[in-house]
């Protein structure tokens, strides 16, 4: 089972950006699409971002114009640039391996890791 380890989170201020970084044990991203979720206190996890194998991008609503998932499949690590923080954008954010269901939806498919914190707050 391929484990993903997610990194770079931390305190920044409203209006401030990070970048996350998911690191696959092995190489996984030319059969997989990828995807970064978040949890906020209180809330279900959601996907804010999506790439395909193909390169494809789809990000929430929430986060478009502000998001940008990538990928260096060289180093197995799949990244989330996020720009224009916000308060609500506080949470603990996760990657996953992603599987297209005929309805259009993702579906996590792998086993979620610890997740690193995202916190926006002045």
């Amino acid at each position: 089972q391929v484990q993903l380890v997610e990194s770079g989170g931390g305190l920044v201020q409203p209006g401030g950006s990070l970048r996350l970084s998911c690191a696959a044990s092995r190489s996984i991203f030319s059969i997989n699409n990828m995807g970064w979720y978040r949890q906020a206190p209180g809330k279900e996890r959601e996907l804010v971002a999506a790439i395909t194998v193909g390169g494809s991008t789809n990000y929430a609503d929430s986060v478009k114009g502000r998001f940008t998932i990538s990928r260096d499949s060289a180093k197995n690590t799949v990244f989330l640039q996020m720009n224009s923080l916000k308060p609500e954008d506080t949470a603990v954010y996760y990657c996953n391996t992603l599987l297209l269901m005929y309805d259009g939806s993702w579906r996590p498919i792998g086993n979620w890791g610890q997740g690193t914190q995202v916190t926006v707050s002045s």
